[in-house]
């Protein structure tokens, strides 16, 4: 069974920069695809960074130039370096396998920007 442990959140006030990490065990991770989102309050899950098995990366409009993403093969975990925070970016942030996600979510990490 696959498991997601997502770590590095935490309260930032608006303009500073959090990096986040996503362990991942269980699972070929090298070969997959994999993904940031986020959930705010209210609001449905949004992808917002992607990165390939090779190394190529996409983000959402809402974050680019801001949030940067990478991966570690040899330590099956994939970043976050998050920088010029803004309040808007509150939520809880996960990783998961694109373009199928696993069935089980990790418990995600909170990050907080506060204006």
């Amino acid at each position: 069974q696959v498991q997601l442990v997502e770590s590095g959140g935490g309260l930032v006030q608006a303009g500073g920069s959090l990096r986040l990490s996503c362990a991942a065990s269980g699972s070929i991770f090298s070969i997959n695809a994999m993904g940031w989102y986020r959930q705010a309050p209210g609001k449905q899950r949004e992808l917002v960074a992607a990165v390939t098995s090779g190394g190529s990366t996409n983000y959402a409009d809402s974050v680019k130039g801001r949030f940067t993403i990478s991966r570690d093969n040899a330590k099956n975990t994939v970043y976050l370096q998050m920088n010029s925070l803004k309040p808007e970016d509150t939520a809880v942030y996960y990783c998961n396998r694109l373009p199928v996600p696993y069935y089980y979510w990790g418990q995600g990490t909170q990050v907080t920007v506060s204006s």
